[in-house]
């Protein structure tokens, strides 16, 4: 009599938690990428969430600058802190405070949802041409069993899209305290190359059962992909190949965290 046993059914589950998530290191998926990034697809593909990011931010700022400069400017008036700063800076001859701090902050609101755009759409749309290519490479013998993929995906981007624009507005008066803008710019970023990246990666090949188990066991890895590639994404130059690259790197981790989940299956006569 055979029976099919996955490692969830046996008293190792943690020793795959720990192998599992090592057995592909995060550098060895970063060492990958840098690989596929110089395929000439690959440098292809960084053109389009790049190009949609930029239209994106083009339109944003001809559609609300002046209308979220002058809500701003209204909100501003309301501040008593500010009131008081401004008066201060003023009286002591130096320049006016809201001058610079209200265009500082509407670039700061309207640059990150075209940021999160360009991430949004190469979560969905070049992603799988990022599978195709690692796959048809690495990772051949790893089957596709995933199921309503592209749903999958699409709701994932949307969801992460809003919690991330959510957050990132909600959290943003705490930009005042210095250390603060820098840490929060940090922490969201990481989050949505992580939550963004982490399902897309797995969405084709991985069973639901599978993609949960994958998602459970590596979460420390795809956190620290997610947080490398948010500490990139504060040089402005990486931002033209931080969509397709963050991609593949997420590609190279999670289908080989796919490979190593398959193999681990015991089979007992």
């Amino acid at each position: 009599m055979t029976a099919l046993r996955t490692d969830s059914a046996t008293p190792d589950n943690g020793r795959f938690s720990a192998a599992g998530a090592g057995a592909v290191s995060v550098g060895q998926a970063f060492k990958r990428a840098l690989v596929s990034q110089c395929h000439p697809s690959m440098l292809f593909a960084v053109l389009l969430p790049f190009l949609i990011a930029l239209v994106g931010a083009l339109l944003l700022l001809y559609l609300f600058w002046t209308p979220l400069n002058e809500w701003l400017a209204a909100e501003a008036a309301r501040w008593d802190f500010v009131n008081r700063a401004e008066d201060w800076m003023l009286a002591m001859g130096l320049f006016s405070l809201k001058v610079y701090m209200i265009p500082v902050i509407a670039v700061a609101i309207l640059l990150p949802v075209s940021g999160i755009l360009g991430l949004a759409i190469a979560a969905v749309f070049v992603m799988p041409l990022v599978l195709r290519h690692v796959s048809k490479r690495e990772y051949v013998s790893v089957a596709r069993q995933g199921r309503h993929a592209t749903a999958v995906s699409v709701w994932n981007a949307i969801w992460v899209s809003l919690a991330f624009a959510a957050g990132w507005l909600l959290t943003l008066p705490l930009w005042l305290v210095p250390p603060m803008a820098i840490a929060l710019s940090i922490f969201w970023w990481a989050f949505a190359f992580s939550r963004m990246m982490r399902v897309d990666a797995i969405v084709e090949h991985a069973s639901p059962a599978e993609r949960k188990l994958i998602l459970e066991r590596n979460n420390g890895g795809f956190w620290t992909i997610g947080l490398i590639c948010s500490l990139l994404n504060l040089l402005p130059p990486a931002w033209v190949i931080l969509p397709v690259f963050s991609a593949l790197v997420y590609a190279h981790y999670g289908l080989e965290a796919l490979k190593r989940l398959r193999e681990d299956r015991v089979i007992d006569v």
